[in-house]
């Protein structure tokens, strides 16, 4: 990862200190003779954080086949596809066959958090006539797909004993009172689908705010002298990551503004992870995707 170039791109996530450092490992096909087109195979074995263990089956470090299905953390995203995309080149050499144009098989990190590996892979200068990404998608293929934003916001308080939490500021109710806020922009964007994105307009709600973690507060009987909120949005293709942020921070804004405590103490505002744009495939399709569906026939009935 070279965070100064990536840093330089419109389309890079925002870095953390919990951002990976993990090499990004790249494979390159090359034929005796190029014949056809050129494919990038890539999928991401960065996988999300498991959750109370109580709620797994199995463990989840311990892949267990029972039937058809393998259970394990990141097992379906995307550790099985970046077997696959192993696999398929495994079964042409064991029939004597190898690609006739390059493959570029790509195994990155950071697809969960902020897309910089693969976003760092293109900007090494690995391109391809087309790329495969076998996220689990119920071998559907995605025409088109939500942007994503990821921020923080922090609230500080004003601590006092809880005998005289009159005179006091409560970081967590009044972070409770943005996360109200942030609902109500988030049924706005919600309400625009219509005019955003022919292929969202008959979803039922596209647009999903995602309040993932909540931290605040150090003693039971204190007043709560900070709190934040770890938080993701989505935006519509065609919108810009930029101007959805501008307009997040502006609504927030606007809402302390008229409350009595943030008026005077407004909340801070992070966007530190994911600033990615939404994007839509063509409706008339191409020749990738005619080889897709091909291949999905004959594989599959």
């Amino acid at each position: 990862m070279d965070e100064a170039e990536l840093s330089q791109h419109v389309g890079a996530g925002k870095f953390s200190k919990e951002h990976s450092k993990a090499p990004i490992v790249v494979g390159v096909h090359k034929p005796r003779e190029t014949k056809g087109k050129s494919l990038i195979l890539n999928a991401h074995v960065d996988i999300v954080p498991t959750g109370p263990l109580d709620l797994w089956t199995h463990h989840p470090s311990d892949p267990v086949i029972e039937g058809d299905w393998l259970y394990g953390r990141g097992g379906a995203d995307m550790l099985g596809g970046s077997a696959a995309n192993l696999f398929a080149l495994d079964a042409l050499r064991s029939l004597g066959l190898q690609p006739a144009a390059e493959v570029t098989v790509q195994s990155v990190v950071e697809e969960e958090s902020t897309g910089n590996g693969t976003l760092m892979t293109h900007l090494k200068g690995y391109t391809a006539d087309a790329v495969l990404i076998p996220e689990p998608e119920e071998e559907m293929l995605v025409r088109a797909n939500v942007g994503v934003l990821w921020f923080q916001i922090e609230v500080r308080g004003q601590p006092v004993h809880v005998r005289e939490m009159g005179k006091g500021a409560n970081a967590i109710d009044a972070i409770y009172r943005v996360i109200t806020n942030l609902r109500e922009l988030e049924e706005t964007w919600n309400s625009q689908k219509a005019s955003k994105s022919a292929h969202f307009r008959n979803e039922a709600h596209p647009i999903n705010l995602n309040v993932g973690k909540i931290a605040g507060g150090d003693w039971a009987s204190s007043v709560p002298a900070w709190c934040t909120i770890d938080c993701r949005i989505a935006l519509y293709p065609g919108v810009s990551a930029a101007s959805a942020a501008q307009q997040i921070e502006s609504h927030v804004a606007a809402f302390a503004a008229t409350d009595p405590y943030l008026k005077n103490t407004p909340p801070k505002m992070t966007f530190n992870g994911f600033f990615a744009e939404g994007y839509e495939l063509p409706a008339s399709g191409s020749a990738a995707e005619d080889c897709l569906a091909s291949a999905h026939e004959r594989a599959t009935g």
